[in-house]
């Protein structure tokens, strides 16, 4: 009688790898198509939503409008008169969000440079206690900072001072901790190289550091332009002048309009609102995922 445990061969053994391999491929890209289309189902709904009127909103899930319109764009882009309108708006919201982005990538930089690669006296002590500030939400800090930006005459300036000056001093250690720790990847040799070939302290880091560190450097300014742009609290404590409004504001005074409630034309309103946001995301996307997943490699 033949021998039934008989050994496989290498062909066999390889061809049951790759088969195995294949099935957890497509089960890996199955269980990722599901995932996807719940999460981007919303968005594409708002955009199928902006083109439907008030009764088609409401009458069901479709993302295909049967009655197409554009009065909801139309609506969207017209001044109800008053000092502010939509693409005021989006102008006012890049006034704040691209000085915030450019100061908090230099400031967080500089300082992620300092913790990660001096010693000096305390240091010990002050990166841990910088590092505990993310355990404050920011409702906590929202009455004494408006005391103190009150008292500086910076309430309503209409140079958005409370939203902008904070991040020229690192005042967002999310991203101070994130850049030390793609900073632990990159290897000291190259400091020192740049060192003996005559570099000082401010060359290194504008010459070395900060190429090595550019996806995580993405990765924080894009951060940055999507906080700052969804930003409502802040306009909403700091900025008192319906002309300097940013696009979040805006965008919640669309829907107590005396133009009546259209929901077509709050969902346009919106969806113009976010795109600047979409289009930088897609467009730096490739450098965002790599400074996130290389950020994440030690601790």
């Amino acid at each position: 009688m033949a021998n039934s445990n008989k050994p496989r061969s290498a062909e066999e053994i390889n061809a049951e790898v790759i088969r195995k391999r294949r099935i957890q491929t497509v089960v890996r890209y199955v269980v990722l198509i599901i995932v996807g289309i719940f999460m981007v189902y919303p968005l594409v709904w708002m955009v199928g939503a902006t083109f439907k009127d008030n009764s088609e909103i409401f009458a069901g899930l479709n993302i295909i409008p049967r009655h197409p319109t554009f009065e909801g764009y139309r609506n969207a882009v017209k001044s109800y008169g008053g000092d502010i309108n939509i693409w005021k708006a989006l102008i006012n919201t890049f006034t704040i969000v691209i000085p915030k982005v450019i100061f908090t990538v230099v400031s967080a930089t500089i300082t992620a440079y300092g913790f990660g690669r001096f010693e000096f006296t305390g240091k010990k002590l002050l990166y841990p206690i910088m590092i505990s500030t993310l355990f404050l939400p920011q409702v906590v800090l929202n009455v004494p900072q408006y005391i103190l930006y009150n008292k500086l005459g910076w309430v309503g300036s209409s140079l958005y001072l409370p939203l902008i000056v904070p991040s020229l001093f690192a005042c967002d250690t999310y991203f101070i901790f994130m850049l030390v720790q793609f900073l632990h990847n990159v290897p000291r040799e190259l400091e020192e190289a740049a060192k003996i070939d005559g570099c000082n302290v401010v060359q290194t880091l504008v010459k070395v550091i900060v190429p090595m560190l550019m996806p995580a450097i993405v990765s924080c300014a894009l951060f940055q332009f999507m906080w700052s742009s969804n930003d409502f609290m802040g306009p909403l404590l700091y900025v008192n002048t319906p002309a300097k409004y940013p696009a979040s504001y805006f965008v919640k005074l669309s829907m107590d309009s005396d133009a009546g409630f259209s929901w077509n034309r709050v969902l346009a309103t919106s969806l113009i609102s976010i795109l600047p946001s979409i289009i930088i995301f897609f467009a730096a996307q490739d450098q965002f995922v790599e400074g996130i997943s290389a950020g994440g490699v030690k601790g």
